[in-house]
């Protein structure tokens, strides 16, 4: 009996020594984090917004298929490559727009999987069922000052779009106080340190094949034409 209580004795002492010294280390840490909270700083974890409104809303101009495999597969996968990026290099940008101001820094996985989520996040945005009746306000005073015209804009935005070799977007951006036309490949943009014209986009049309190929197969510029009728002026006029 007297062993038994002896060894039930040191075993509780063994017991409450190991919480003690447990809750020496977390109260260390909580007081390290305090005092310098770059301790627990992780990567950050990006995730997808829903969509503003249903897969079928753009058709005719975009059908349903098309909207669900290029939200559901393709930016979700630029989403889930990206937090696996973050993580493997422990990137912590404040956000990802930092992050693309600062992609010249990171491996290529990270600037193609980093513009790819910016850029399709905005892309829903950008667009809405009858977004062609919402032109109008500041965005419709600067295309007509600037181009002479909403069509003479279409014009030139089409015409970049089709002389975009490959896969890539066409951009209307702000720059020094006025709007220019742009195009970067693949999953690019003008928010990167790296691109070839820096700005602010206010409108970006994807033209990779996967945005257009179920409905269009190769005619491109059916899709860009069509595009026209489900762009959110709203959305851009909040950007300006």
């Amino acid at each position: 009996m007297e062993n038994d209580s002896r060894r039930r004795f040191i075993k509780a002492t063994a017991i409450l020594s190991g919480a003690a010294l447990v809750g020496c280390k977390v109260g260390a840490a909580v007081a390290s984090a305090e005092t310098n909270p770059a301790v627990i700083t992780e990567p950050l974890t990006f995730k997808q917004d829903p969509l503003p409104y249903d897969f079928a809303a753009l058709e005719p101009y975009i059908d349903k298929q098309t909207m669900e495999i290029h939200f559901g597969k393709h930016h979700a996968a630029y989403i889930t490559n990206l937090n696996k990026a973050m993580v493997e290099q422990k990137i912590t940008e404040g956000s990802v727009e930092t992050l693309l101001g600062n992609i010249s820094k990171y491996t290529m996985a990270t600037r193609n999987n980093a513009g790819g989520h910016w850029n399709h996040t905005m892309f829903w945005k950008w667009m809405k069922p009858n977004g062609k009746d919402t032109y109008a306000g500041k965005i419709a005073e600067a295309i007509n000052g600037q181009f002479g015209s909403l069509d003479k804009f279409k014009e030139q935005f089409t015409d970049s779009a089709m002389k975009r070799f490959g896969s890539g977007w066409t951009w209307l951006i702000q720059k020094d106080g006025k709007l220019e036309i742009v195009s970067t490949p693949n999953q690019d943009n003008p928010l990167m340190d790296i691109a070839e014209v820096k700005g602010k986009p206010i409108l970006g049309l994807d033209v990779w094949e996967h945005a257009y190929y179920l409905k269009y197969q190769n005619l491109r510029k059916d899709y860009i034409n069509n595009w026209y009728n489900i762009v959110n002026w709203d959305a851009v006029n909040a950007m300006i």
